[in-house]
C-alpha cells in the first residue's frame, strides 16, 4: 500500500475511532443524567416528607394555640412548648427550601448536560460524515483540506455550544453559594 493510501486509511480510521469512542463515551454520560434524575427524584421524595413534618408541626402549634385560647391563661410549659414547637417548623422549613433549591439546580444541569450530548452528537455525525466521504485513495492534499473544512465546522460547534450555553450553576453545596436561576 502506498503512502498516500495508507495516510487515507489512517485518517478514516482515526475519524471512525473517534466516533466509536465519542458514543461510548456519551452512552456514558446518558448513564450519568439517569443517576442524577434519580437523585432530583430523591431530594423531590424528601421534600415532600419534609412538608409533611411541617403540616405536622404547624398542626401540633395549632392544638397548642387551642388549649391555651380555651384555658384563658398562658403557662410557662405552654410557652416552651410553642417555642420548641416554632423551632422545629423553622428547621422543617430550611429544610424543604434546601430541597427545593437542590431540585432547582440539578434540572438546570441536567438540562445543560442534555444540550452538550445534543452538541457532541453533531460532532461525532460530522466527524462520521467525513469519514464516510474520504475514501482510501484519497490524494494527501484532499485529505489535509478536508481534516482543514472539517476542523473549521468542529470550531464553529463548539463555539455555538458553548455561546448557547453560559454556565449558569455557580452553587457547590446546598448549604451555602450563589445560585443564578436564569
Amino acid at each position: 500500500m502506498s503512502k498516500k493510501k495508507m495516510l487515507g486509511s489512517h485518517v478514516k480510521q482515526l475519524l471512525s475511532g473517534v466516533s466509536d469512542h465519542g458514543s461510548a463515551h456519551l452512552s456514558e454520560v446518558e448513564t450519568d443524567l439517569a443517576q442524577t434524575a434519580l437523585l432530583l427524584g430523591e431530594a423531590i421524595e424528601k421534600l415532600g416528607i419534609s412538608f409533611l413534618a411541617l403540616h405536622s408541626a404547624v398542626l401540633k402549634e395549632q392544638e397548642e394555640i387551642n388549649l391555651i385560647v380555651e384555658s384563658g391563661s398562658i403557662s410557662a410549659d405552654s410557652i416552651e412548648r410553642l417555642k420548641k414547637s416554632q423551632l422545629e417548623i423553622s428547621q422543617h422549613v430550611n429544610s424543604a427550601v434546601t430541597s427545593l433549591q437542590f431540585q432547582d439546580l440539578t434540572s438546570q444541569l441536567i438540562s445543560r448536560t442534555m444540550q452538550r450530548c445534543e452538541g457532541l452528537r453533531e460532532v461525532l455525525l460530522t466527524l462520521g460524515v467525513v469519514g464516510e466521504d474520504m475514501s482510501l485513495d484519497t490524494e494527501s492534499d484532499d485529505i489535509a483540506h478536508l481534516l482543514k473544512e472539517t476542523t473549521v465546522r468542529l470550531e464553529k460547534q463548539s463555539a455555538d455550544l458553548q455561546s448557547l450555553l453560559r454556565k449558569a450553576v455557580h452553587q457547590k453545596h446546598l448549604n451555602s453559594g450563589d445560585i443564578e436561576l436564569f
